[in-house]
């Protein structure tokens, strides 16, 4: 899934405003400005994501420009994570039932001193419910900074050039799109997943969301 064109400004590259918005979110989703990591010493931060939030990050951030926003650590969601608890906790998760129970789990462990909660797309309802609940049961309603749908579902490779995914990426493919056996649920849970990562785009692009009225028969 590409795009092309002339040369553009920083302000109108899709990966330079990802890059921006990553930024943004590792700031504590505090404006970072141009041309500079910080205004003042970061805020030292542990990284937690899963494969999808690294899918994401790995082609835009370095290593040492994650060390320049404040993060002194990075993680797997589904590691075995000792409790720092003088630390600040940025997430950066797919919302899925999963990764919603590895969060109560830390809120009720007490691993962190606080915690930003930014998912990759926007979180349902029923997961959101279970996060205010743990940290209810947690005490920790406090350590909760922020919780963010951030719409980052797209991994830029390029100024103008992007992928949906590269997990599961069988389940967005043409092949499956098209395959004989596919039942209608599978289809529209597909075109699903599609819709939900082109939304990420232009969502981030800032460009008008476009609408297309479309005839089932």
């Amino acid at each position: 899934m590409a795009t092309s064109g002339p040369p553009t400004s920083y302000q109108n590259v899709l990966r330079d405003k990802q890059i921006a918005a990553l930024k943004r979110m590792l700031n504590l989703n505090q404006p970072t400005p141009r041309g500079s990591v910080a205004a003042s010493e970061p805020v030292w931060k542990v990284l937690i994501y899963d494969k999808f939030g690294s899918d994401i990050i790995s082609p835009l951030l370095s290593v040492r420009e994650l060390r320049d926003l404040g993060v002194t650590l990075h993680l797997q969601v589904d590691a075995g994570r000792e409790q720092i608890s003088d630390a600040v906790a940025v997430y950066f998760l797919m919302p899925t039932a999963a990764n919603v129970a590895r969060i109560c789990q830390d809120c009720r462990a007490q691993l962190y001193d606080k915690y930003y909660l930014n998912f990759v797309t926007a979180i349902p309802r029923p997961l959101l419910e279970e996060v205010a609940k743990a940290s209810l049961e947690a005490d920790c309603v406090p350590q909760i900074g922020k919780v963010y749908d951030q719409y980052l579902n797209f991994i830029s490779l390029e100024d103008d050039f992007f992928v949906l995914r590269n997990q599961m990426l069988g389940e967005v493919s043409y092949y499956a799109l098209n395959r004989p056996d596919a039942s209608d649920e599978e289809i529209q849970r597909i075109c699903d997943s599609i819709v939900e990562c082109l939304f990420s785009v232009f969502v981030t692009s800032g460009k008008q969301i476009p609408l297309y009225n479309l005839s089932l028969t």
